[in-house]
């Protein structure tokens, strides 16, 4: 049966992306074996406080985490774009637990490392404010374009399929339509 871990980086509960997350969670649990991490119930240091250059222990939460994603097949991963990025506690998550010797671990003397993510699969679900179109051709997709390939890739995840909702800031954006799409993607296991 497909393992599904199912990852909210919105830090307000009562977000869009927290009831998107907890939609697909719950259509995904019909068919699939799905655990769920809310970034924001995590307890953790957001600082990787020596770089690479010191081990920083990780914390239980961390722990259990990396557990997860160890776990799952396949890694779906709900958060909003701000300011052509994402929020402080998705990247604190993403540089906590995505570490050498975990997700990946360069070779000695080469500019080559070992992928340590690999036979796993993705998706990204992101709503933004602006238009996506304008997003991808005046900004060039930042976020996506570095979630997707600068880390997710990196680390050996492949088949990273993205969905985009955007212009959450309309008055009266199709919010029903695109929690059915969640609904859709969480049954198929996509």
């Amino acid at each position: 049966m497909k393992k599904i871990l199912v990852i909210c980086g919105h830090p307000d509960r009562n977000s869009l992306n927290s009831s998107l997350a907890n939609i697909y969670f719950e259509s995904a649990q019909i068919k699939f074996n799905v655990r769920k991490l809310h970034l924001r119930d995590l307890k953790f240091n957001y600082n990787l406080e020596f770089g690479y250059n010191q081990r920083t222990e990780l914390e239980p939460d961390l722990l259990e985490a990396q557990q997860d994603i160890k776990w799952a097949d396949h890694l779906v991963w709900f958060f909003p774009t701000w300011w052509g990025s994402y929020p402080a506690v998705l990247k604190a998550f993403l540089d906590r637990v995505l570490l050498p010797g975990f997700a990946f671990k360069y070779r000695d003397n080469s500019v080559w490392w070992d992928k340590f993510l690999t036979n796993k699969t993705s998706r990204i679900i992101s709503t933004m404010h602006t238009p996506y179109w304008y997003y991808r051709l005046i900004y060039g997709n930042p976020s996506i374009k570095a979630f997707k390939r600068v880390t997710l890739e990196f680390c050996g995840v492949s088949d990273v399929k993205t969905t985009i909702f955007a212009a959450t800031q309309n008055k009266t954006p199709p919010i029903d339509r695109w929690k059915k799409k969640v609904e859709l993607l969480g049954y198929s296991g996509r």
